[in-house]
């Protein structure tokens, strides 16, 4: 794309969120666009202007229409060249918000559903801003240090998540590119470590946090715990000095991210005060 078709995409993206309430792109999508990397942009045109963006990438994509451009076929030309870009291969597709047009296009195409993520929320207002987590002996909580703590947060990272098709698959670069952008904030991405860390330390979790904005809602970004460390306690620990981080930043709510079929961490975060907001659908075809 040139200049002129990026700035036409997020105009697209800004039109998009808010007339649906709810973000066209995951993170990682809008990165990839916005600074390029493995995958592929695809647009659809009426006429000069752009009204349809897609980007897909190892047989997952995400698709957005603009607002006054549908129902007039734009989604379905989308959708149709995502297919035969991807070729043969399994195909998946979010659709965020799960919007009724996405459900019905999708479904009318043999995608089925295959996974629902939810987004949940709760009110900072209640949250210990002091709060004083018992560690284990010889654990400490200190906040990431860029330079240092990288590989060791990647080691842990792709140990907790070792079954996150998303998550657990984090490189360094995709790392360091979330390190560079505006919204990253050392201060609250909080890691537990069993000893010193410039000494052959052992990092044991973490919890790394989020300010959007203009909305100024913070989120539990990524909390995760290596599989060594479980039975500790570390998760509810840095869980309560994350949110009194983001409450001592002056939010009011915080929003978190947990797959729906994760029962026994819904009912956690329930029993936290959090409820469901909204949800993410990922909809699936079967190779051909």
């Amino acid at each position: 794309m040139d200049a002129a078709d990026a700035a036409a995409v997020l105009d697209l993206l800004s039109a998009a969120t808010a007339t649906d309430g709810v973000r066209p792109l995951s993170e990682e999508a809008e990165l990839r666009f916005r600074h390029g990397g493995p995958g592929s942009d695809l647009l659809v045109r009426d006429g000069d202007r752009v009204v349809g963006y897609a980007r897909l990438d190892d047989g997952a994509a995400e698709l957005v229409v603009h607002p006054d451009a549908r129902r007039q076929g734009f989604g379905a030309a989308l959708l149709d060249l995502v297919v035969r870009q991807n070729g043969d291969r399994e195909l998946s597709v979010w659709a965020h918000g799960d919007l009724p047009g996405s459900a019905e296009l999708l479904a009318s195409r043999g995608f089925t559903r295959s996974r629902v993520l939810l987004q949940m929320r709760m009110p900072l207002g209640a949250v210990d801003p002091h709060p004083r987590p018992v560690l284990p002996d010889g654990v400490h909580v200190e906040p990431f240090r860029p330079g240092r703590d990288e590989d060791a947060w990647l080691r842990v990272n792709a140990r907790a998540f070792a079954r996150h098709p998303e998550q657990g698959r984090m490189t360094r670069a995709d790392l360091e590119l979330r390190e560079a952008e505006p919204w990253f904030d050392a201060a609250g991405f909080l890691l537990a470590w069993r000893g010193n860390p410039d000494d052959g330390g052992q990092l044991l979790g973490s919890h790394w946090t989020k300010v959007h904005t203009p909305e100024d809602v913070g989120e539990v970004y990524v909390l995760g715990i290596d599989p060594d460390a479980q039975g500790l306690r570390l998760g509810r620990a840095l869980t309560d000095l994350g949110l009194a981080y983001l409450r001592g930043r002056g939010l009011e709510e915080v929003l978190l991210y947990v797959e729906e079929d994760n029962a026994a961490a819904v009912r956690l975060y329930e029993s936290r005060g959090f409820t469901r907001f909204s949800v993410d659908v990922s909809w699936r075809r079967e190779p051909r």
